[in-house]
Parts: C-alpha cells; structure tokens; sequence
C-alpha cells in the first residue's frame, strides 16, 4: 500500500449503505489508550478517572468543532461564497490548531466544573493529545491527504492519480507528512511521560511542553508539506507554530511560581473536586 502495490482503500468497513472510514475508526480507537493513559495519572493525583468519561465527550465535540470553525476562519473567502459548506464536513477541512483550542477550553471548563486547578487536570489529560494525533494522523494516508512534495527518499508514499495536485500530476511518490507528524507526536509523548515524573516538574510544564514541542515539530513538517506561504516564506501555520513556541518557551522560562509537581518525600496533598 505504501508503495503502490496495492489500493488504498479509506473505507474500514461497508456494511450495506454505512460506511466506517479508516479516518474515523482511528480517531476513535485513539481515546481508548488515552483514557487509560489519562486514568492511571488522575489515579496518581488523586482524581476519580470515572470523571474523564464525561470529559472525553466535552473535549471530543469541543476540539471538532474548533477544529472545524478554524478550518473556516483559514479559508474564509471560499466558504463565504458558499455557506452552506461550511457544515459539510464529510467534504474534510479541520485543523489540528483549532483541535488544540477547542480541548484547551474543554479543559479549562471541565477543571472549574470539577473544582480542580486548571494546570493540574491539563496536565493529567494533555498526554493523550500526542497519542491521539500519532494514531489519527494514519487516517490521512488512507484517506491520500495532508502528503509533501514529490520526493524520491527511500521511505517515499505512493499517492494515487486521482489524489494528485495537478501541477504534480505525472509524479507518483511524495513525502509521507503524515509519517512525520505521526512519529514526532510518538516522540512528544514519550517526553511529555518522562519529564512529568522528575522532581523539578512543574505545574503546567506538561501543557506547555507538548505546546511549545508540537509545534516545533509542525513547523519543520511544513517545509515538506504542499502549502502556501503567506509571510515570509512561511505557511499560516508555521507562524502561529513560532507564536505557540515563543509564548510556551517563556512560560517554562518563568514558571517558578508555580508549585513542584513532585515534591521530594511529599505525596500528593488531596485538593478540592477530587472525588
């Protein structure tokens, strides 16, 4: 499949007029590891996992819908010309950005809700983003999406002609973006686990860690990734990628306010909202 031996199917399952994309099945088996991964740290911190069921829903239509409504926002002009497409979103356009806000604000609602420190529960809940985006960004290469320049690396995606763009018709082979994403997310979570453990941990350095190292990460993947340059020589979201760094760079900066995580011979003080 990767290499154009066989068809890449998007579709998982057809059971009569129902469909069960690849896209959408792994998207949803995402929030299985991260409810547990989520779970086992809310267990550590004294908060009931039971909880993270109603937030995994809160937080699953929060970021689609952020994830949809800055899709719109980046392509404005279209979709003013059209409004009524602006729903149809079986059509594709979402944005990973606007994933992040919406789970943010889904975030900060469920904490207050709960009454637990913001900084606490984003830091029980953030690892399951990386995890989630590693498995889900699969589903843009069954879907023969989101891929780069026409390349001829070793590890090289054969994209069908019918996903091609049109200046790049005659090319068969482009760099997997998606393969990239995929394993930096792996990369993010894997320090995000690491680093929450260590006594010098903070209270918010998981959240802005996996900010400021996501985008570190989506900005070199743009320089392989079609796009447009708007400033620069930059993409959109190369420049909003800069922001979210520099703003997360200098909170881990000066943070020294902010409570240790992990205290040396102190266990874990039980906080209000932790039932």
């Amino acid at each position: 499949m990767f290499t154009g031996d066989r068809p890449v199917d998007p579709v998982l399952l057809r059971l009569g007029p129902l469909q069960v994309r690849w896209y959408g099945f792994l998207i949803a088996f995402s929030f299985i590891p991260g409810f547990r991964l989520a779970a086992a740290e809310a267990r550590r911190k004294g908060i009931n996992p039971d909880l993270l069921y109603d937030f995994g829903f809160v937080a699953g239509v929060s970021g689609f819908v952020g994830a949809r409504l800055a899709y719109v926002v980046q392509n404005l002009r279209q979709f003013l010309a059209e409004p009524a497409r602006i729903v149809a979103v079986w059509e594709g356009g979402l944005s990973m950005h606007g994933v992040i806000i919406g789970g943010l604000l889904a975030t900060a609602y469920f904490a207050r809700k709960i009454h637990v420190p913001f900084f606490i529960f984003a830091d029980v809940v953030i690892p399951a983003l990386p995890l989630g985006q590693a498995l889900g960004r699969w589903g843009n290469f069954f879907n023969q999406e989101l891929f780069g320049y026409p390349t001829s690396v070793p590890w090289k995606m054969y994209v069908a002609p019918q996903y091609r763009p049109p200046e790049w018709a005659a090319e068969a082979y482009f760099h997997p973006t998606f393969l990239y994403e995929s394993l930096w997310n792996l990369a993010t979570l894997g320090l995000l686990l690491w680093y929450r453990r260590l006594p010098a941990a903070r209270e918010g350095d998981v959240l802005f860690l996996y900010l400021a190292f996501y985008s570190l990460g989506r900005f070199w993947v743009e320089f392989f990734r079609i796009g447009t340059p708007v400033a620069a020589g930059l993409t959109l979201a190369q420049l909003v990628s800069l922001l979210i760094i520099a703003a997360s760079g200098l909170w881990l900066m000066f943070r020294n306010r902010q409570p240790l995580k992990n205290p040396q011979g102190a266990p874990p003080s039980p906080r209000p909202g932790r039932v």
